[in-house]
Order: C-alpha cells, then structure tokens, then sequence
C-alpha cells in the first residue's frame, strides 16, 4: 500500500507545477502576457517534477534503497547510490536554473530528459521483458518520465526567443548609458546650433 502512495508523487508534484504556475499567472501582470505564461510554467515544473522530484529520488534510492528497489520491482544494489546521488545533481540544478535564464534552464533540462528518458527506456523494457508491473516501474514515474522532459523541452523552445532576465546591476547600467547618450545628442545639437551661428 505504502509503495503504491508512494508512487503517486510524480504525479503530485506535476498537480503542485501547474497549481504554482497557475496562482503565479493569475497573480501576474495584466494583460497576461503568453511569455509570462510559458516563463512561470518552465519555472514550476523545474521546481517542482525536477527539482524537488530529483531530491525525493535522492533520498528514496540513498536511503532507504532496499525500498525503492522494491517499489520498482528490482532487487537492491550498490547502484542505487549512484542513481539517488545523479538524481540530487539533477534536483539541485533543476532547482538552480528554475530561476535563471534560458542557457540554465536549457542546460539543466537536457540532463534531466537524457536521465529520466532513460530511465523511463528501461521501465518499458522491464514490463516487456520481465512483466515487471511494479508501481515504481510501471505506474505514474513512467508517464512522467517521458511527459516531464518532452514538456520542459517544448516550452524551452517556445522561450527561446525571450530576452535573458537582466540583473539589477545591468538595469542599472544600461539606464546610465541611456542618460550619456541622450547628453552626448544634446551636447552635439548645442555645438551644432552653435556652430550656425
């Protein structure tokens, strides 16, 4: 019973995601811009089937491995240690670039979908080959395992024409040069008109 709960937080936290993204949006600027849209969705499911997806896997497969062996159907091994320790690289940077631009969250996205693509890859060749039915292996983790990746990646692509997020420092700057050019254009009308007369 408890494996079976277990295996709905994939699930869960995708429900979280689009709860997240949705307050954020309703919350948001008006008119609802669709780049505000696809920015708080990336945002979430970074946080959210990623991120915090990644730190859940970490600490299941690191320990308590004999556990989520069995939700899977698998027997435990050392292996695990190395999957909860590629898992909590992936939470973290997931989490890290949910909040950064689009080079990070590109970055972060496409380890993420190699992993969890692969690992989804392996699910289906379990239940084909060893009818391995396991709620681990074969319930919500396996549609999440293709549905997360492939909806990260399409909404990355749909953002990839937004500009970087500027920091405040580069606000900043570029309002100086602003106000520089703007006096080195009246600096050159005054000469000119100067120069008229």
């Amino acid at each position: 019973m408890v494996t079976t709960q277990v295996s709905l937080v994939p699930i869960l936290l995708w429900i979280a995601a689009l709860a997240a993204a949705c307050i954020a949006v309703w919350r948001g600027p008006r008119p609802i811009a669709r780049d505000f849209v696809i920015d708080r969705l990336l945002r979430y499911l970074l946080i959210f089937p990623l991120g915090l997806l990644g730190l859940w896997a970490f600490v299941g497969h690191v320990f308590f491995p004999a556990q989520s062996a069995a939700s899977i159907g698998w027997a435990d091994s050392p292996f695990q240690f190395e999957v909860g320790v590629a898992n909590l690289g992936l939470g973290l940077a997931s989490l890290y670039a949910a909040f950064k631009g689009f080079e990070a969250r590109l970055a972060a996205s496409l380890a993420a979908a190699a992993f969890s693509m692969g690992a989804g890859v392996i699910h289906v060749t379990d239940i084909v080959t060893l009818g391995d039915y396991a709620p681990g292996n074969a319930g919500p983790i396996l549609i999440t395992d293709f549905l997360t990746p492939i909806a990260v990646l399409v909404l990355l692509y749909l953002s990839r024409d937004q500009p970087a997020p500027k920091s405040t420092a580069t606000g900043a700057l570029e309002a100086e040069l602003e106000v520089a050019r703007k006096a080195m254009r009246e600096y050159r009308n005054a000469l000119s008109e100067f120069g008229k007369h």
